[in-house]
């Protein structure tokens, strides 16, 4: 299956999942999300991974043993993949439109010690300029956590301290709902805001790079 785009219907989905989030709307509507969501989804996921390497489909179902909220769907599609060098990137449909992320979205001990520390040395300023020029491009930076002043041992001064309180750095890009978001142009979307991400990517994979640690001691 080639992909075409996410049908009206993906999106028509989605807004009614939000409105009636519950097991009676999913198996009513199953065959629209298969055949508008997911089927292009992957669709998509197939066509990127040569260059990006293969992205899995997260599954529609969320985790409620532990959420207050216990809506048993997730209201957006995702999906994920891992480069080589550490880098990941992310794709993600809901009713709110599309949104594209890449970077190194939760890093582990031994990455956070060793991007702290390139932060900190010269090759901070050019991490930092890379972040600025994406911005000013339209582009977020962002963070999945960060501390709320600098770490333990570097100044609360510091030129580069938003940098430093970051435990993670993506680039992210959104689009709301448009026309091209239902043709083969919304691959073109995300693999531009892919590669305006590479400097910032390329920076984290030669100075961060992988996690070396066993799973359980990463974080």
């Amino acid at each position: 299956m080639a992909f075409q785009g996410f049908p009206p219907e993906a999106v028509t989905f989605y807004e009614g999942l939000a409105a009636d989030n519950t097991k009676a709307y999913w198996a009513a509507h199953k065959e629209v999300y298969e055949r508008a969501v997911r089927r292009p989804m992957q669709a998509l996921c197939d066509e990127v991974a040569e260059r990006y390497r293969p992205l899995k489909l997260f599954r529609p179902y969320r985790d409620v043993r532990f959420a207050r909220d216990k809506t048993p769907y997730k209201e957006h599609c995702g999906a994920y993949g891992e480069s080589e060098g550490g880098a990941g990137y992310y794709v993600q449909l809901s009713s709110q439109g599309l949104l594209v992320g890449a970077g190194y979205y939760d890093m582990a001990k031994d990455q956070l010690a060793r991007f702290r520390d390139a932060v900190d040395a010269e090759d901070g300023a050019e991490l930092a300029a890379l972040v600025r020029a994406v911005e000013r491009k339209g582009y977020a930076a962002g963070a999945i956590g960060e501390l709320k002043t600098a770490p333990k041992g570097y100044a609360r001064d510091h030129p580069r301290v938003e940098l430093l309180r970051r435990k993670g750095l993506i680039v992210l890009r959104s689009w709301p709902v448009e026309p091209w978001l239902h043709t083969a142009k919304a691959r073109q979307k995300v693999e531009a805001a892919w590669a305006a991400a590479d400097p910032v990517v390329s920076w984290l994979d030669t100075h961060v790079g992988p996690s070396e640690m066993p799973p359980d001691d990463a974080w």
